[in-house]
This record gives C-alpha cells, structure tokens and sequence, in this order.
C-alpha cells in the first residue's frame, strides 16, 4: 500500500483573554443577539501582552509533539500557516523553528484561512515521496492586530488562536487520502488590507485612512463561501470514491455558522456532522480548521479509523480541502499521560 501522511500528535493553544459580545457592545454600534443571529459567534480569544505569533505556536506544537512522543530534535520539516507575522521579515516558521529548539527547515504558506490545509497537503507531499519522516504543521493567527474596532462588520469575527499536528507515514491506509487546493486572485480585494505592501506602505495617510485594517465585503465573501464550501467537499470526497454523506464528521472552517448550516442543507446532510466551535473563538483564519480538529478529537468527535473531510474558504480568494482517515493512535482526550517532552 501506498504510504501517506498520518496525523499522530495534536496540539492547541489560546488566549487567556475572553472578548465576549457584550464586551464588543461596549466598543462598537453592535449588541448580542445581532451578532449572534448573524454569525453564531459569542466569544473570542484575544492576544494579552504574553502572546506573540511564535509563543502561541510554540505552546501548540509543544503538545503536538507530546502527543507524538517526539522532541524538536525529531521534527524533519516544519510547515507554518500564517498571515499575521512577528514582524514582516523573517518568516514566522523561522522564529517558530529556533523557539521551538528545532534544527530542520521551516517555511510560511500564507494562504488566509485556507493556510493550514494549504499546510497539510504540503507536508503530506514530503511525508509521501519519502524526503521527511516527522512534519510539524502549524497553524497560528494574532489576527487582532489587524482588526479596526470601530468597523462592526469584521471586528466581530476573528480572534487569536494556534494549532498544530505531527505527520509521521503510514501504510496501513491512514493518512490524507485526497485534496484541493484553489486560488480565484480576481477576487481578492474583497477581503484586504490595502495599506502596508509595497504597493501602498506604510504612511501617515494609510494610517489616518484606516487603510492597515482588515476590510471585507462580506456579501460577496459569503457568496464565494458558501459555493466553494459546498463543492469542495463533493470533488474531494469524489476523488476518494465517496460522497459527502460518507464522511464520518465535516471540520469546516469557522468563520460564520450561517456558512454551515447552508453548506448542511445544499448536502441534505445533518448539522450535527459538521463540527462547530465557532460560538467560542470566532474566526481564527489559519488557526480554526486545525483547532476544530484537536477539540473534535478531544471530545470524541474524531476516532480512530474515521474519516474526516477538512474545508476552507478565505483570503485570496482561496479554498482548501482534504479528506483524512484517522489512525489508530487517534483517542479522545490526547496522551494526558504522555510528558512533554522537553525543548532543547
């Protein structure tokens, strides 16, 4: 049998700081039952002075890796999906790397919410033609920095958050079974940040004009979602002779649950197969597919021998999507009796 790219360790981290609805209230024309009603969040997590892209990656591929039972010395390749950065230069998976006491290569897919399963089809293909054993897939966004919080329209949805899995081949059929990955660049200012490139830096007038903030025309952002969500999920379970239907649970990306339920009803699948946790962290954009997947594992939403079908929509505009079957090493509640291994 073929090998292929076995999810075999798990990891999350967020923020201590809870942003609740009613605490947006407070900061914006906007109350709870509006944002509620519209997008089935009621929290997020939000940045507190401790937290940095790289720290929250860290804490995330530090329980991944004990899961796995590795140290940082073990990681072959570390794949990072990010668009919100330490600092422009260098990369995020450079810092990641070094604070994670790793030695291997690392490299960014910046891909917006779609990043983590750019990220995993990536390290898939390594774990595939044989080139690399242990790859360490991040997914991590400090998206608050880019939120104008007097804009209701995007302040009310993304929060901070970071998640990671270990890849490790397996021949016993688990692993990433297909994918897709998808660009459409002809759409991309409708969800931007038009200042602080090199086509428009950083100036005072970008600043005075609110231009280094995220901007989002959220009408054709659904449009774009709903269809791409949707018909995804039937080219990628079609390259796996399946249908959606076949799927033993659904982790979309968790950017508004209006999103899902149509995706549920265009399926005539039930809500309860798709995972949700979007009413407690908002849109976490690369972070909320790999976060929803250590939570669905944790609560026993994932088992061994499922298969689990993986969605995204975001920036870009762009899609993802992979179909997994779950090893035999995936329990609920992780390896609490495992240590973490200690960084060098």
């Amino acid at each position: 049998m073929s090998v292929r790219a076995e999810i075999t360790g798990w990891g999350k981290y967020v923020p201590e700081k809870i942003l609740t609805n009613h605490d947006l209230a407070q900061m914006v024309d906007t109350n709870d039952e509006w944002i509620t009603s519209r997008t089935g969040i009621k929290e997020r997590r939000i940045r507190t002075e401790k937290d940095t892209t790289t720290t929250m990656a860290v804490a995330a591929s530090q329980d991944a890796l004990g899961v796995a039972g590795l140290t940082a010395h073990d990681i072959d390749l570390i794949v990072v999906a990010n668009s919100s950065p330490d600092y422009l230069l260098p990369a995020s998976a450079n810092l990641i790397q070094h604070a994670l006491g790793a030695t291997c290569p690392a490299l960014t897919v910046a891909a917006g919410c779609s990043g983590w399963v750019y990220a995993l089809v990536t390290g898939s293909q390594f774990i595939q033609t044989g080139a690399y054993k242990n790859v360490l897939v991040i997914g991590v966004e400090l998206i608050s920095y880019a939120l104008d919080y007097t804009d209701r329209s995007t302040c009310i949805l993304f929060g901070d958050a970071a998640a990671a899995v270990v890849l490790q081949p397996n021949t016993d059929g688990a692993g990433v079974l297909t994918f897709e990955l998808g660009s459409d660049g002809g759409l991309a200012q409708n969800l931007w940040v038009p200042g602080g490139g090199t086509v428009n830096p950083v100036s005072q007038s970008v600043v005075d004009n609110r231009e280094h903030y995220i901007r989002m025309n959220g009408q054709e952002v659904f449009k774009f979602a709903t269809r791409r969500l949707t018909d995804c999920l039937k080219n990628i379970t079609g390259q796996a002779g399946m249908t959606p239907e076949s799927l033993d649970v659904i982790i979309p990306h968790q950017a508004n649950l209006r999103i899902i339920e149509y995706a549920a009803r265009s399926l005539e699948l039930p809500l309860d197969r798709f995972f949700i946790n979007l009413h407690k962290y908002g849109n976490t954009s690369a972070a909320s597919i790999p976060l929803a997947l250590v939570e669905a594992i944790e609560e026993g939403r994932v088992k061994a021998g499922q298969i689990a079908g993986m969605v995204a929509f975001g920036s870009g505009l762009s899609w993802a999507g992979a179909v997994v079957r779950m090893g035999e090493r995936i329990h609920a509640g992780g390896a609490p009796e495992l240590a973490v291994p200690a960084m060098a």
